[in-house]
């Protein structure tokens, strides 16, 4: 490697990729600007290690900035060596990653350094859908800067040394780091919701590897299967007692149990993620009103609402799924949306996001209804009318207009305000009510649901919907993009 081999950007790299994969370019780059006296400072590789290597096999190529070459900043050649990084990866359809540790703009060269960082910008923004791009921050990622992880594909943070901000905490009018730390990693994945997994630098470089070999490398080769060592007909049971929980719906379906699970901390109504089933990656969206703990217990618990910011997670992952033809599969167990004066201000943009983006997505589609799917927030969570390619529902789902009991309460207000015994006329009335319009054998009858299925089986009929859909080929008409974002 260049003169900053010992660095820890070399580090990074030497941890991230197999054993002496990496093969440097660029490593005699210098800076050219002799502003300032800029030719009297040593810049080596000017600032950034840029080069290709493997991670289990699997062609990757990586950039990771040196904090100790003028702080990391970016410089017109630090810049260009990513862009030509950038080029070579879409060349030969390779995921790039990117370790970013830089004090931002290099002063020094300034218009140049705006330069380079616009044309970072353009060959980000050409890569977006072509190829995997992921972002691991271990130090500061502030201003312009941070819009380079926010337009790759998964971002990591280091949880206590990184920072990604735009504008610093204590830039920002009545605020100090002391009150809200907004650059740091539990802000961006809890409330902003930009980072995908936050934690130790070893454990973000070891779950880069386990994203790298369940992605696809590019968005027409497909390397994201392995050989299935797991019972593709294995029985799931009492799987249905956890069905609150998506998560643990979704590992237990899983090969192996295997899920990697995406922002996390964001939005915890709804669950976004990767499985494998029979080999294959397998991206899953799913409601959630629970989370259970280690042993069982309910750590936190939700609405079965879905939130604004629910939908916008669950959007941008079906539409990297779609963009990279991997399949998509969600759990459906919603009553309605989340009722707030701030929710509302966001929620029908929100809600019109997600249902487009599941609407516009051609990859194979399977839903499985596993409690309630009542009124448009069903419909907006994969439903046979907008393009679900097949939905399963478990036997005790509700799926229609909203809960039996409050329908009856509205259709029958005149009856029941005259009844001797109102209990027994709305225990009668909905029970009708269910087994007419909200029950899985109504929803079945009319070809809104195509099978009724046991919870236990589900990993079987799943893999089984997706092994038939695995040629599925769609068309959409014929237009340069649409115009919901």
């Amino acid at each position: 490697m260049s003169t900053t081999a010992q660095s820890s950007a070399s580090k990074r790299i030497e941890a991230l990729l197999d054993d002496n994969s990496f093969v440097e370019i660029g490593g005699y780059v210098t800076a050219r600007n002799t502003d300032f006296n800029m030719q009297q400072k040593e810049t080596p590789a000017d600032g950034v290690i840029t080069g290709y290597g493997l991670i289990e096999g699997n062609l990757v190529y990586v950039y990771s900035q040196d904090v100790s070459v003028m702080n990391g900043t970016i410089g017109e050649m630090h810049a260009k060596k990513i862009v030509n990084l950038y080029k070579m990866a879409m060349k030969m359809g390779a995921p790039i990653i990117g370790f970013v540790d830089c004090a931002g703009f290099r002063l020094q060269e300034a218009t140049d350094a705006l330069n380079g960082f616009g044309e970072i910008y353009m060959q980000q923004t050409l890569a977006s859908g072509v190829i995997p791009q992921i972002t691991a921050i271990f130090g500061t990622c502030g201003g312009g800067m941070a819009v380079i992880p926010t337009l790759t594909d998964f971002t990591f943070m280091d949880e206590k040394k990184a920072k990604l901000f735009v504008n610093s905490p204590n830039a920002i009018d009545g605020n100090n780091t002391s009150k809200c730390d907004s650059a740091s990693a539990k802000f961006q994945s809890e409330e902003a919701g930009i980072v995908d997994v936050v934690g130790k630098e070893e454990d973000i470089l070891e779950q880069i590897r386990q994203l790298i070999c369940i992605l696809p490398a590019n968005q027409e080769d497909d390397m994201s299967y392995e050989e299935c060592t797991d019972d593709l007909n294995r029985i799931c049971e009492n799987i249905e007692n956890g069905a609150a929980d998506a998560s643990f719906v979704l590992s237990e379906i899983s090969d192996n149990s295997f899920f990697f699970e995406v922002k996390k901390e964001y939005a915890k109504d709804m669950v976004t993620g990767f499985i494998r089933l029979n080999g294959n990656t397998v991206g899953a969206v799913a409601n959630r009103s629970v989370i259970y703990g280690e042993n069982g217990e309910e750590v936190e618990k939700f609405d079965a609402a879905i939130s604004a910011q629910g939908c916008e997670k669950a959007a941008d992952f079906v539409n990297f799924c779609d963009a990279f033809s991997i399949p998509v599969l969600s759990l459906t167990n919603v009553k309605g949306y989340k009722a707030t004066m701030c929710q509302e201000k966001m929620m029908a943009k929100a809600v019109a996001k997600l249902t487009y983006a599941f609407a516009n997505a051609t990859v194979p589609k399977v839903n499985v209804i596993i409690g309630e799917a009542f009124g448009s927030a069903y419909l907006t969570m994969n439903s046979k009318s907008i393009g679900a390619d097949v939905v399963y529902a478990w036997p005790d789902a509700s799926i229609g207009m909203m809960d039996a009991e409050q329908a009856v309460r509205i259709m029958y207000a005149e009856e029941i305000k005259k009844a001797d015994n109102v209990n027994d006329v709305i225990a009668e009335k909905t029970k009708e009510y269910m087994a007419l319009q909200s029950s899985a054998v109504a929803a079945a009858k009319r070809g809104y649901v195509d099978d009724i299925i046991e919870a236990k089986d589900t990993r079987k009929y799943v893999i089984g919907a997706f092994e038939m859909l695995f040629t599925k080929r769609e068309d959409r008409p014929n237009k340069k993009h649409g115009c919901v974002s």
